[in-house]
């Protein structure tokens, strides 16, 4: 059965200037609804961020394909990602590329996203119950890194975990506001890009059982 619900929202997201194909491709197989209490999944396919429980929410579809976009993911890219969630931004990442690193700091949450990575059959997830901002040491280096809560910096730390050439995206706090950025590593320098402003919860330090 076609949701028309769901390919509206592929329409809009094309249309708010989301334009690679394999992105949209991704979104469109995985069923946003199974990562949202019932109680809002009639909105699945609204463009909006919903809650997921533990003061957590699943970001809005628009947030999540300017994310993945600007990641430019190839297939045999190795991804972290600082902040499992709902799961729902680590199977379309999951999709795209060889393998994702995945560390959640609140163990309910990660119990349920890797209930659904299972259900989903995504067998190229690895995930840890962990403190983001401590990265991966194990697994560097990475070739995209992206933080799904907003932080203040990145550190020295994380910048290590990165590849030349790799990628980082993630909501940056300045003052008031937050700041969707692309740090870009050349030559062992980072080239700094702000892209639009957003709205994420904060990230914190710390595990949560």
């Amino acid at each position: 059965m076609v949701d028309v619900r769901k390919i509206r929202l592929i329409l809009d997201l094309r249309e708010a200037g989301i334009s690679n194909s394999k992105v949209l491709s991704a979104l469109e197989k995985i069923p946003r609804e199974k990562f949202i209490p019932n109680t809002f999944r009639n909105q699945a396919y609204e463009n909006i961020a919903l809650p997921i429980g533990e003061e957590q929410t699943i970001s809005q579809p628009y947030i999540v394909a300017l994310m993945t976009e600007m990641l430019n993911i190839e297939k045999h890219h190795k991804i972290l990602e600082l902040g499992t969630g709902s799961g729902y931004q680590t199977c379309i990442l999951s999709l795209l590329s060889r393998r994702v690193y995945s560390i959640e700091r609140i163990k309910k949450l990660l119990i349920k996203a890797e209930n659904m990575f299972n259900m989903l059959k995504l067998t190229n997830i690895v995930t840890k119950h962990g403190d983001g901002n401590l990265g991966w040491p194990e697994q560097i280096p990475f070739d995209r890194i992206i933080f799904t809560a907003a932080t203040k910096a990145i550190s020295e730390n994380i910048f290590n975990h990165i590849s030349n050439n790799g990628i980082i995206i993630a909501p940056i706090i300045s003052h008031n506001s937050q700041k969707l950025k692309k740090f870009t590593k050349k030559d062992n320098e980072i080239v700094e890009e702000d892209i639009e402003n957003v709205l994420f919860v904060p990230n914190l330090s710390g595990i949560q059982n």
